[in-house]
């Protein structure tokens, strides 16, 4: 007898009354995902993520836990982050908790955060 574990993942996606058509996937703070996500356009985080995250933007609030690495555009990080993070933006929150190697174009830190980071700027 095999046993398959089903995770089932509901997401809320917004679409902006504007000109684009960019939309906005959130998982709140009561979701956990084992598993690696992919979203082209923007995720929203505050959940427990183990595994990977890539998307154009990613912003993770305070409650956001997530033990993976990430690559994006832009990365919003306020959560708690084990793993790299290659993103052309990263902008630390002062809620962040880091512990791994940043890789951007741009970086900017908010007093406050609590930091354990090796990071490298390219051009």
């Amino acid at each position: 007898m095999y046993i398959i574990p089903i995770v089932l993942c509901i997401c809320l996606v917004v679409r902006n009354n504007t000109m684009s058509d960019e939309k906005n996937s959130i998982l709140l703070s009561d979701v956990t995902i084992d598993g690696n996500l992919i979203e082209k356009d923007k995720i929203v985080l505050d959940a427990k993520i183990n595994g990977d995250v890539k998307a154009n933007e990613i912003d993770a609030f305070e409650n956001s836990n997530i033990i993976g690495n990430i690559s994006s555009k832009k990365a919003f990080l306020g959560g708690k982050l084990q793993g790299n993070v290659n993103s052309e933006t990263i902008k630390i929150k002062k809620t962040a908790d880091i512990e791994g190697v940043l890789n951007q174009k741009s970086l900017s830190i908010e007093e406050g955060s609590s930091l354990k980071i090796k990071t490298e700027t390219y051009k």
